[in-house]
């Protein structure tokens, strides 16, 4: 299956870059320094401008040379229309669960945003696939990821949120089952004439560094 293929890709590699853009121009050319940065997913999150259209030119042009999903996504009617627009998964940034029954109807993945234990716990027996952790650094960082994979060892989970280069392997130490970034690979100056480079290096480090990191759990 599509979706089945999908998440074990998303396990194989462990990285969600995100993007966060004033401009679809922008966000286009983001995305294209993501993929030249050997990333297999992108997130757009539904704060850019023109999202469902950056959405469904990425698709188009990429592909299955990269998984594009939406991201930010609020309410049910907006998930419709970012898999109508070529969306392969959808994260929210909290508790869902209509989204979660689409997700279920028509197959594609689910990331599902929540903080505590009891919120964790409703997405994942509403049936999300993930369940992802924001802020992730605000929350406690990698030891917030170990202490939930205690009690609930059968969780998959995302941390996003403040996750810098030097300690995401250390998420996926404690217990993650991927990690979502977005501003530490982003986040340039505009003056920088060669900032779309620095963004495709960032994510060259990130999937690096990535790569060597085994859960300990």
């Amino acid at each position: 299956m599509e979706k089945r293929r999908i998440f074990d890709k998303l396990v194989q590699e462990k990285f969600i870059p995100l993007i966060r853009s004033d401009s679809k121009e922008e966000a286009l050319k983001i995305a294209e320094a993501i993929k030249e940065g050997g990333a297999s997913f992108l997130e757009v999150t539904m704060t850019v401008p023109g999202a469902f259209e950056v959405i469904r030119e990425l698709s188009k042009t990429f592909g299955d040379s990269i998984i594009v999903g939406a991201g930010t996504v609020l309410d049910v009617e907006t998930a419709r229309l970012s898999l109508a627009a070529g969306a392969r998964f959808i994260v929210t940034p909290t508790v869902n669960i209509d989204v979660i029954e689409l997700g279920h109807r028509y197959s594609v993945i689910t990331i599902i945003g929540a903080m505590t234990l009891t919120e964790i716990l409703q997405c994942w027996n509403a049936g999300a696939d993930l369940v992802k952790i924001f802020p992730a650094s605000l929350l406690g960082g990698p030891n917030y990821i170990r202490a939930i994979k205690g009690p609930l060892p059968q969780v998959d989970l995302v941390p996003s949120g403040g996750i810098s280069v030097d300690l995401a392997p250390a998420y996926i130490e404690a217990g993650a089952t991927a990690v979502a970034v977005g501003s530490e690979i982003t986040k340039t100056d505009p003056m920088d004439k060669k900032r779309f480079d620095t963004i495709k290096d960032r994510t060259s480090v990130f999937l690096r560094l990535l790569k060597g990191a085994k859960s300990a759990l």
